[in-house]
């Protein structure tokens, strides 16, 4: 039902009207959100920037439940994508690929979100009504919709949730990785709504307290809701910046940086930068995209920190000067942070983490050439492929008799040494899954190494 024709460019969405049915202009947003990730291939929040045109016009709560139907939809699609499977004859015809896309996204209503029946179905069929193309299966889809309601239920609890939901490759990687019950494991924090974590300038348990949050073992303040993040108390203040508690580990990895000069290669969006710049250091934040390099400078002006910001690939770069230390957060497959971006699994393949990988080993060579003898270099990335991590590692410390590993302590991340142990690798490496503190909302994956530059 997803087939993914070739990139071709869309006119920006036109609103939806006032003349249509209630509820219909949020589920057609979602529509074309979940359209514009499968048949485009660009991320959801790329997809949310295209549609702004037909989001705004919606009321707040209008446009967060349409953001909820298409990442649930994306979340559950495997799940789903079997359910229609069996309740459609045959496939629809690729001219009616959008009738399957409002089936997809009534299933993520009726089964996961909770959506009274009546409502979803009547939505439904509306929506089919506004398109020439999908018009003609408007019964189709009252039809199938009222089946999702009545049979759906009872299906879905029988599936195979975790491996249905995570690409065949996804998933042969995390079981060669970790195991079969670790895997599993990772696939089912991919199916829950991730909280809302907060890196802090100062005074965790005050911002925890004013925020009705909690302090993770990392430092990271929890929020258990989400909220609208521009509205809770201490956004304009500049007292603390979105991140999550498992992005906030690698910069620690540093150790004390007051004072000192710092490297953050590949900044964007920047939660590291005001990490390190919150922490005293004086840094230089490099990263090729200069749209993305101007919100983390609106970051920084709210949090009231500096930093230097270049706008440079750091593969051409050519720095005047060495830095003592660096934090490399490479580009990779983000497969970590798929509970928050439930979008990632269906844009990635094999093939994209051996391109990635390659990417990668690099930048971290270059990255290492800027690096100053007796420096520290951090690498990270918040993917859970060992490709894109330990493998990265072992390569480089088979060829670089200069560069040794800085095994890393429980202690240097957090307080809690006893809860954070798990996050440690036999290596000394940090590796966190999104299992991982699963009684407290869980993690998103990451991996980092700590290298040193022999003098």
């Amino acid at each position: 039902m997803t087939d993914k024709p070739g990139k071709k460019k869309q006119k920006p969405p036109a609103p939806v009207t006032s003349r249509q049915t209630s509820g219909v202009p949020a589920r057609v947003a979602a529509h074309e959100l979940i359209a514009r990730v499968l048949f485009d291939q660009i991320s959801l929040d790329e997809a949310l920037l295209a549609c702004e045109p037909m989001l705004r016009p919606l009321e707040t709560r209008d446009r967060a439940f349409a953001r909820a139907i298409a990442a649930t939809s994306l979340r559950r699609l495997g799940q789903i994508e079997a359910l229609l499977a069996g309740f459609l004859e045959k496939p629809l015809p690729e001219r009616a690929k959008r009738a399957g896309i409002i089936l997809i996204a009534a299933a993520a209503e009726l089964l996961f979100l909770g959506v009274k029946p009546h409502a979803a179905v009547n939505a439904a069929v509306g929506a089919a009504a506004l398109d020439h193309k999908t018009r003609p299966l408007k019964n189709l889809v009252n039809a199938i919709a009222r089946r999702i309601d009545r049979e759906g239920k009872e299906i879905v609890e029988a599936q195979d949730a975790e491996k249905l939901n995570t690409p065949a490759w996804a998933w042969e990687s995390w079981q060669r990785a970790y195991g079969e019950e670790t895997a599993r494991a990772i696939a089912s924090a991919h199916l829950k709504e991730p909280p809302l974590d907060f890196s802090v300038k100062e005074d965790a348990k005050g911002w925890a307290a004013r925020l009705e949050g909690t302090v993770l073992p990392t430092g990271s303040v929890r929020l258990a809701k989400t909220a609208s993040v521009e509205k809770l108390p201490g956004f304009q203040e500049g007292g603390w910046w979105v991140q999550d508690a498992a992005a906030a580990l690698p910069a620690k990895m540093l150790g004390d940086v007051k004072g000192k000069d710092v490297l953050d290669l590949c900044a964007a969006p920047g939660g590291k930068t005001a990490q390190l710049a919150a922490a005293g250091a004086r840094v230089t934040a490099l990263d090729k995209s200069s749209s993305r390099l101007a919100r983390i400078r609106e970051n920084l002006k709210r949090l009231s920190l500096e930093a230097e910001l270049i706008s440079a690939d750091a593969l051409r770069w050519k720095p005047e000067r060495s830095f003592p230390l660096i934090l490399l957060d490479a580009p990779c497959s983000a497969t970590g942070t798929a509970r928050r971006h439930p979008d990632v699994l269906h844009l990635k393949s094999a093939g994209d983490i051996a391109k990635l990988a390659d990417l990668q080993f690099r930048l971290l060579s270059k990255a290492l050439g800027f690096l100053a003898p007796g420096g520290t270099l951090i690498y990270c990335t918040c993917s859970l492929e060992e490709a894109e991590g330990p493998a990265q590692i072992e390569k480089l410390l088979r060829n670089r008799k200069d560069i040794a590993r800085l095994p890393l302590t429980a202690a240097e991340i957090g307080e809690d040494a006893d809860a954070l142990a798990p996050l440690i690798t036999a290596e000394g490496d940090l590796r966190t899954l999104p299992a991982q503190f699963e009684s407290l909302g869980g993690l998103d994956g990451f991996y980092a190494a700590r290298l040193k530059k022999l003098a």
